[in-house]
């Protein structure tokens, strides 16, 4: 086993306060009964996304809780949530989907990942730290019917270009 493998294997260990039945409901309902992704909630409900992301799947979702989501300056949030915003919220919330089900010790063999708006994801392994672009992912492996999430503690912006 890799460090890599080693490193993720205790991150997935963190997942353990998110319910156990989970892989019985898809992302979308997994998430809202954790209770710490309102604005992650609001914001795919926002951009329609809710039904994409209750479909078949299989997706791997990058989660940011609502502490992250606090970190945004001041007013953001509220400003991404307006209709006439709703293309830039969009291209944010695919930013942090991957096509199909990784699992961290899939992630812990890669470097990068393209996610669904078509840009790529940086993931990166440093001590006992696992990154995604500079996000720290502080769950793995919360296990979804149709996929699943991985917690992080930063919105990820995607690159622009």
């Amino acid at each position: 086993m890799n460090v890599k493998s080693l490193l993720f294997a205790a991150a997935i260990t963190l997942a353990s306060s998110i319910s156990a039945f989970a892989a019985e409901k898809d992302i979308v309902d997994t998430a809202v009964e954790a209770g710490q992704f309102k604005t992650l909630a609001a914001a795919l409900k926002a951009a329609d996304l809710v039904d994409t992301l209750k479909g078949k799947g299989p997706f791997t979702v990058f989660a940011p809780t609502d502490e992250a989501f606090a970190k945004l300056p001041a007013g953001t949030v509220e400003n991404l949530l307006k209709p006439e915003n709703k293309q830039k919220l969009t291209e944010i919330l695919t930013y942090h989907v991957v096509a199909g089900k990784v699992m961290a010790a899939d992630v812990a063999g890669i470097d990068e990942a393209k996610s669904v708006n078509g840009k790529m994801i940086d993931i990166d392994v440093k001590g006992s730290t696992v990154k995604v672009n500079d996000a720290t992912v502080t769950a793995a492996d919360i296990a979804a019917s149709n996929g699943v999430i991985h917690v992080i503690d930063k919105v990820l912006m995607p690159p622009k270009g």
